[in-house]
């Protein structure tokens, strides 16, 4: 099972639309995937309309409640989901100066079943505390959308020094899988000199795949429902079938 977490310290980059539409298309491929939604705004399991997860994930960390009693299906084929919910936000305040506290994820990973998922994606908060933290400490890679504006580059080199000094510390299995430009207006000038700075700075880390500025993307949200179902002609359903592509030719590197 590959174990991705799907981070960027600053909101607005893709990075749920990311965890829900690749996980989506790489359903589509017949890879089993679970969504962990590790976002208080659970933003992951409204988009597949999936009920609120309560105290569920909160007990997770607190109270040593399996992760696995909280998978639920979704209307996405292969694709199941541990839902979030505004609950978790007490995890920072519950787990303030607790011995070990940036392991229980990992630990609670470790007792999934191992082969009934091939893949388990990770959705960050938009913020470096202990959610995001236990994420960097359990998964083994990491997969960074980044908006195509040059705002964000900063923001991206700060979060690759934060994977780096997680990965020193705390993972030494963690690497960066790569890095996804996203909501980029091809019609723009501005968003192209973006990616071609991202491929500049960081080669072979960024993926080839690019996720383009769409309508229906952004639409698709509000019916409960991935890109890949929503409009499966889309440029959307496209760029990300393209990269969960990408994603299962990494299986093979």
């Amino acid at each position: 099972m590959r174990i991705v977490a799907i981070t960027n310290q600053k909101g607005g980059s893709g990075k749920t639309t990311t965890a829900v539409n690749l996980a989506a298309a790489l359903g589509e491929k017949k890879r089993k995937v679970l969504i962990v939604d590790l976002d208080p705004q659970a933003s992951a399991s409204s988009w597949y309309a999936v009920k609120d997860g309560s105290r569920g994930l909160l007990d997770v960390f607190v109270h040593n409640t399996p992760l696995s009693d909280l998978v639920q299906l979704t209307q996405a084929s292969n694709v199941e989901i541990v839902p979030s919910s505004s609950w978790l936000v007490g995890a920072e305040k519950a787990l303030a100066g607790e011995v070990g506290s940036e392991t229980i994820l990992r630990r609670q990973l470790q007792l999934l079943p191992p082969d009934r998922w091939d893949y388990l994606l990770v959705d960050c908060p938009p913020s470096l505390g202990i959610l995001t933290v236990n994420a960097l400490t359990a998964v083994r890679e990491v997969v960074v959308p980044v908006e195509a504006h040059v705002m964000a580059l900063d923001g991206l080199a700060q979060l690759l020094k934060t994977v780096e000094v997680a990965k020193e510390r705390l993972n030494p299995e963690l690497k960066i899988s790569g890095i996804l430009p996203c909501r980029v207006d091809a019609r723009t000038r501005h968003a192209l000199e973006v990616v071609e700075q991202l491929r500049e700075r960081f080669g072979k880390l960024v993926y080839r795949v690019i996720i383009r500025e769409n309508v229906r993307l952004a639409e698709c949200p509000s019916f409960k429902q991935p890109i890949t179902e929503y409009d499966t002609r889309s440029y959307g359903a496209a760029d990300y079938r393209a990269l969960a592509k990408a994603v299962i030719k990494q299986e093979r590197s």
